[in-house]
C-alpha cells in the first residue's frame, strides 16, 4: 500500500514538470524576438539587366559563299608533233609567254634532209609529166590521123595521167616534210602563263614522252565551287515558298575573297552549271568566268566565292550570340508583356556575317534578348535597355570580307 502510493507521487510529479516546461517553450516562442534572433525573411533576386532588340522583318540581300578553286579557261599541253632530239629550250620557265612565241627548238638536220629528198622527188616526177605530156601531144594527131592505134593513144594518155598524180603526190610529199620541219620549231598558240620543263636539252622525244610544258591563259580564270544536294534542295524549297527571290534570268553575280580576306577587284558571272550531280561527293559543280587583268589569279589557287543577287523576303535578322543550343534545339530568350523573361525555340537559317537568320519561331514586334542572357531565368522580371549596335548592315564588298551568308549550317 505504501509502495503503491509513493509511485503515485512519484509519476504525477514527472508529468507536471513536463507540462510546466511545455507551457514555458510556448511563451518563449510566441515572443518576436525570442531566444534574442529576429526573423530574417529571404530577399528576392533583382531584376537581371539585359539588352534587347525589337524584331523588324525587311528584305534582305543572301550572298552565299563558298570554297573555290581557281582553273585556267584555256591550258595547253605543249608537245612535240615529231620525234628527234631536243636542240634547245628558248623560254623561262614560269614567265609569261606570248602568242606565237618560241619555246623549244628540235634539231632540224634530219627534216632538212628528208626536205630535200622530197623537193628532188617532186623535180623528178615533173620531168616524167612534162615527158608524158609531149607524148600524149604527139600520139594523138597521128590517132586521128589512123596512123597509130587507139592503144597507143590510150596508153599515152595513160602514162601522162599516171605522171600528173606522181606530181601531185611528190608535192604533198614536199609539204608533208615542210611541214614537219616546222614541227621543229615549238611556239606557244596562246599567251599564258608557262609550265615547267618536262624534257631537257638533249633527250630524245617520242610518243612515250612528247608532253613539253604547258601554258595557262590567266584571263579570263575559271572558278569552280560545288554546292550540296542539301543546300540545293533548301535554297529550292525557299524560292518555291517565295522566302527568297532569286535575280532576274538567274543573272548572278559571284565575288572572289582571296586568301587574305581582301576582295578581288573583278566580278564573275555564271557560265557553267554541272548536268548532273558528282557521284562521288553528292555536290552541284558551278563555274564562274572572272576577267584577270593582273594576273593576281593564278591556277589552282584556292578562294572563296560569294554569289550574290538573290534576296530573303520579310527575314528577321538578329545577332548569332543572341541565340543558344539547348538539348532540343535552338533557342532565344525574349520578353513578353509582362516584361518577364520567356524561353523561345526557333529554328535558324543561313549565318549573316555576325548575325543569323531566324525561319522560324520570331515575330515581328517581338523583343529578344541579346545581351545578358546568362543572368535570365523562365518568368523572371528583367531590366532591359535597347540595343545600341544596329543589326549588321549591308557590307561594302569592295572595303571588307565580312557580311556574307554562310552556306549550310555546319558548325551550328
Amino acid at each position: 500500500m505504501i509502495c503503491s502510493k509513493f509511485f503515485n507521487s512519484y509519476f504525477l510529479s514527472r508529468a507536471s514538470y513536463a507540462m510546466f516546461m511545455l507551457a514555458v517553450a510556448l511563451i518563449i516562442l510566441s515572443f518576436p524576438g525570442g531566444c534574442g534572433k529576429k526573423d530574417v525573411k529571404p530577399k528576392g533576386r533583382p531584376p537581371a539587366g539585359v539588352t534587347i532588340m525589337k524584331i523588324v522583318p525587311g528584305d534582305k540581300p543572301v550572298i552565299f559563299e563558298f570554297v573555290a578553286q581557281t582553273q585556267s579557261s584555256h591550258e595547253v599541253e605543249i608537245r612535240a608533233r615529231v620525234n628527234g632530239f631536243l636542240d634547245k629550250r628558248v623560254y623561262t620557265e614560269g614567265t609569261v609567254v606570248k602568242e606565237g612565241s618560241i619555246l623549244f627548238i628540235m634539231d632540224k638536220k634530219p627534216f632538212k634532209t628528208q626536205v630535200d629528198a622530197a623537193a628532188a622527188s617532186l623535180s623528178r616526177q615533173k620531168a616524167s609529166y612534162e615527158t608524158a605530156r609531149m607524148n600524149l601531144e604527139r600520139v594523138k594527131p597521128l590517132a586521128e590521123q589512123n596512123a597509130l592505134s587507139q592503144k597507143d593513144l590510150d596508153d599515152a594518155k595513160g602514162s601522162y595521167e599516171s605522171a600528173a598524180a606522181a606530181v601531185e603526190q611528190a608535192k604533198a610529199q614536199l609539204q608533208m616534210e615542210e611541214l614537219n620541219l616546222s614541227y621543229c620549231t615549238i611556239t606557244s598558240p596562246v599567251t599564258g602563263i608557262s609550265g615547267a620543263a618536262m624534257v631537257q636539252e638533249g633527250a630524245f622525244v617520242s610518243q612515250l614522252n612528247n608532253q613539253l610544258t604547258t601554258v595557262s591563259v590567266l584571263s579570263p580564270m575559271w572558278v569552280n565551287f560545288s554546292i550540296s544536294e542539301n543546300d540545293m534542295k533548301r535554297y529550292g524549297d525557299a524560292i518555291a515558298n517565295g522566302k527568297i527571290t532569286p535575280p532576274k534570268n538567274e543573272n548572278y553575280e559571284v565575288e572572289i575573297v582571296l586568301v587574305d580576306g581582301s576582295i578581288f577587284s573583278q566580278t564573275g558571272r555564271i557560265t557553267f552549271a554541272a548536268p548532273s550531280y558528282n557521284s562521288k561527293t553528292g555536290t552541284f559543280l558551278i563555274r564562274s568566268s572572272v576577267k584577270n587583268p593582273n594576273s593576281i589569279l593564278r591556277p589552282n589557287q584556292y578562294v572563296r566565292a560569294r554569289m550574290k543577287g538573290a534576296v530573303r523576303r520579310n527575314a528577321i535578322l538578329i545577332p548569332q550570340r543572341a541565340v543558344q543550343q539547348g538539348a532540343k534545339g535552338h533557342f532565344v530568350w525574349v520578353i513578353n508583356n509582362e516584361g518577364n523573361a520567356e524561353f523561345r525555340p526557333v529554328i535558324i537559317g543561313e549565318w549573316y556575317g555576325d548575325d543569323i537568320f531566324i525561319d522560324q519561331g520570331l515575330i515581328s514586334g517581338d523583343q529578344v534578348i541579346v545581351d545578358g542572357t546568362l543572368a535570365v531565368r523562365q518568368g523572371e522580371p528583367v531590366t532591359a535597355k535597347p540595343l545600341t549596335a544596329a543589326i549588321t548592315p549591308i557590307p561594302d564588298q569592295k572595303k571588307t570580307g565580312s557580311g556574307a551568308v554562310k552556306s549550310g549550317k555546319q558548325g551550328r
